[in-house]
């Protein structure tokens, strides 16, 4: 996998070719170059303009993000990918932000125009493609229980409604958190049925064949705890997990034991790269190669 690189290693010349680049910190564990890296070289094959482009990772303080974008701006960068702790930071930042982003506040995709950066948040879509490849679903017309209330929740939950799921049930412990965003999800919900309630406490009424995704961190280490007890809800037809790293978290070896349907978030990874290199290069991205290569990186 290529170096981690800072400003410094930018200097004052625009680069070579088509140039893009994924922003973080850190951002020594992203798997973004070698899964964009490896579409590239495939799309190269039948279209020679891909052959100069090019994909690298860039550690960026928080406090940095502003004057970072704007010397990438500057030196012509095609696109960028932001990550954790980059994509609310830079909502304010850029020149414009795409409709479906807006309600999410949030921008993980960045296309370069003459004016200045235009946001995306091809998360959302990422869910979407990941839940419908993996389990079979649509979250068109689903019901729908969404574990968390941070900023992956807050993406996950705009993409549901925005989706028009069947209804939308929001679990975390923390009230006031959860509270904020209901309150934020009302005006976007309408005639969709909205609630919240306590992981610890599910209400007696959930309905029949939820499709469950977590989007809390509950799960990156062997001994957290499952966000939520299946065995005090109804069957699921479907368990989704954000996190990809480890492969198999407790909610999914829960959903595992049950002989309930189950996946992971690499597929989520995959397609959230896979339509932000649309919006880039105008194409269509081999997310087969995206694929492989992702779970190459990951030793998979």
């Amino acid at each position: 996998m290529d170096s981690v690189l800072t400003l410094h290693d930018l200097g004052g010349r625009p680069p070579s070719g088509t140039a893009l680049a994924v922003l973080g910190h850190p951002i020594k564990h992203s798997i973004s170059p070698a899964m964009h890296t490896a579409a590239l070289d495939e799309m190269a094959r039948t279209e020679p303009r891909f052959a100069d482009w090019t994909y690298r990772r860039f550690d960026v303080p928080p406090e940095d993000l502003p004057v970072a974008l704007s010397r990438f701006h500057a030196l012509g960068f095609r696109g960028l990918n932001l990550t954790v702790p980059h994509k609310v930071i830079a909502f304010d930042c850029v020149r414009s932000v795409d409709p479906a982003a807006r309600p999410i506040g949030a921008v993980n995709t960045l296309l370069w125009t003459p004016e200045g950066w235009h946001g995306h948040n091809t998360d959302g879509y990422g869910l979407a493609a990941a839940v419908r490849e993996k389990l079979g679903r649509p979250l068109a017309g689903a019901p729908v229980l969404l574990l968390g209330a941070g900023g992956a929740a807050r993406g996950a939950a705009v993409e549901c409604l925005q989706q028009r799921c069947a209804g939308l049930w929001i679990a975390n412990r923390s009230a006031d958190n959860l509270r904020r965003l209901l309150d934020l999800l009302a005006p976007l919900a309408g005639d969709v049925p909205l609630r919240g309630f306590d992981p610890l406490h599910p209400p007696a009424d959930l309905p029949e064949g939820l499709l469950v995704i977590n989007a809390t961190s509950a799960g990156l280490r062997a001994d957290d705890a499952p966000p939520l007890d299946l065995a005090h809800t109804p069957r699921p037809v479907g368990v989704y997990d954000m996190i990809y790293n480890p492969p198999q978290t407790p909610l999914l070896a829960a959903a595992a034991a049950r002989g309930i349907p189950h996946a992971n978030g690499l597929s989520m990874l995959v397609h959230q790269g896979a339509r932000a290199l649309e919006i880039w290069s105008g194409a269509t991205v081999p997310v087969h190669a995206m694929r492989s290569a992702a779970r190459r990186a990951l030793r998979l």
